[in-house]
């Protein structure tokens, strides 16, 4: 047998193909939207903006990213997710390649073409959301998810330190975008022939995996992590034939239960499946913790998302030319720590039995509490661009714990409307995009240059979210 028979006759998982491209597409889409942050150091050299022209332009993105957060993760429960992110990408791609266009004929028309590129990417995250429903497996779904998100933090890497070669280089500025935006295009080729919305109808997946999938999804509402967590309703639920004494004895049992970790007995079933029960999702703390917490994180994301190279320039007056490199450390560290962080939830939770909702407590106090104390160092301790490039790359390591934490709630406590929870969630997480880069720029131009204000607020909304998540998180399913 050949090496062409040996290879044609290897059976590689569908989840794993269908889910690496959500990967990639995740990447894709973080690099074409962070390598602004870069190139805008370059464009407004050519260009003289401000630091409020600058912030209103990086802010720009967010609002279109805005408007479409719910609407993803509707349309990707409902029709599932091949359609929607093939269309999503192949919007942000165009967006992305016209971009040194749309700057050159003015302000108001960049400002444009980014709130359409964040109008095409916010399809994106959603709909890969309601996928990881679909195709991972209860017992990989912190892991699908961990990976998937720390893809984001990927993208970032390779986008700063390459925008920054790119922007050095002969092709100028503008062989940025052009050269992320080909990427996308050979990514959407990958995805028509190789995507899938559902493991049911997907070409050439074996019984075997397809039983796998359906059989862990099936059973996830029953089985509730319930078997992980307590075996103390199994108990009550077999004691029908007790005295009144004995009654009153399961009750309390059932409010230990109840009030211990903060969850009902049972989930609420919806009688219209196919609909969305808004009013019963937005009834629910287990969701609040989810979108408080998305709100209060998302505020220090973007700003260092967007603003990150631009403080090293101010603080430790790095040479342009090494922004990329300076500024990327920490999402490198943050990659890396996050692809653990999933498998070791997994493991905690399906081998050493520990509870889910313990988990995702402990995931977020490491990961929120984690970036704002070394953020609070990075500020207040460092004095070269070394020592606070270290600072912040711990915390980041420590905050992708998150993954862990927030990221993968939605699929514990409502996995059918996992996309529409998700869409919420980052459609709170959006306003901090929009609002608080812009607000940074003008922060900067009226205060001389202090960024003690900005890392301040930055750092107490990290903890002010953590609190929140921990108070009122889910470790099982509420609505079916």
């Amino acid at each position: 047998m050949n090496v062409w028979q040996i290879w044609q006759n290897l059976y590689i998982p569908k989840r794993l193909i269908v889910l690496g491209l959500c990967s990639f597409a995740i990447l894709i889409s973080y690099a074409d939207r962070s390598n602004i942050a870069v190139a805008i150091v370059y464009m407004s050299k050519e260009f003289g903006w401000s630091s409020t022209t600058q912030g209103l332009i990086l802010s720009s993105f967010f609002v279109g990213y805005l408007t479409t957060q719910i609407l993803g993760g509707v349309l990707a429960d409902r029709f599932g997710g091949k359609r929607v992110l093939g269309a999503a990408a192949a919007g942000w791609t165009i967006f992305t390649l016209v971009t040194p266009i749309a700057a050159k004929l003015g302000f108001n028309y960049l400002v444009l073409c980014r709130i359409l590129l964040g109008v095409s990417e916010g399809f994106c995250f959603p709909t890969v959301h309601s996928l990881v429903a679909s195709w991972a497996p209860l017992e990989e779904r912190s892991q699908a998810v961990a990976i998937i998100t720390t893809s984001n933090v990927i993208g970032t890497v390779v986008s700063l330190p390459v925008a920054t070669w790119l922007g050095s280089s002969p092709w100028g500025w503008e062989s940025i975008f052009w050269v992320f935006g080909s990427v996308g295009i050979v990514w959407s080729l990958l995805w028509q022939i190789y995507g899938g919305s559902s493991p049911s109808t997907y070409k050439g997946i074996s019984s075997e995996e397809l039983d796998l999938i359906l059989k862990t999804n099936h059973k996830r509402s029953s089985l509730d992590y319930s078997i992980l967590e307590s075996n103390s309703e199994e108990e009550i639920m077999d004691s029908e034939d007790v005295d009144v004494e004995n009654n009153e004895i399961i009750e309390d049992d059932v409010n230990l239960i109840s009030n211990e970790g903060d969850e009902p007995l049972s989930s609420i079933k919806t009688s219209n499946p196919s609909q969305i029960p808004w009013r019963l999702i937005l009834s629910r703390r287990e969701v609040w913790a989810i979108l408080a917490a998305y709100f209060c994180n998302s505020w220090g994301f973007f700003i260092f998302f967007t603003w990150l190279p631009t403080y090293y320039l101010d603080r430790f007056r790095v040479d342009i030319k090494h922004l990329g490199y300076f500024a990327v450390l920490p999402y490198v560290i943050q990659g890396i720590t996050g692809f653990f962080v999933g498998t070791l939830a997994d493991y905690l939770i399906h081998k050493v039995q520990v509870r889910v909702i313990i988990v995702r407590r402990m995931a977020q106090m490491i990961g929120g509490c984690g970036i704002a104390i070394f953020l609070l160092l990075a500020v207040y301790v460092a004095q070269t661009p070394l020592e606070g490039i270290i600072f912040l790359a711990i915390g980041f390591g420590l905050y992708s714990f998150t993954c862990a934490g927030i990221s993968v709630s939605q699929l514990d406590i409502a996995p059918r409307y996992s996309g529409v929870i998700y869409g919420l969630g980052n459609s709170l997480g959006v306003i901090p995009g929009i609002i608080g880069v812009a607000i940074t720029g003008w922060i900067l131009d009226a205060t001389e240059r202090n960024w003690n204000i900005i890392w301040n607020s930055t750092a107490a909304l990290y903890f002010t979210g953590t609190l929140v998540f921990v108070s009122w998180v889910g470790g099982k399913v509420v609505i079916e």
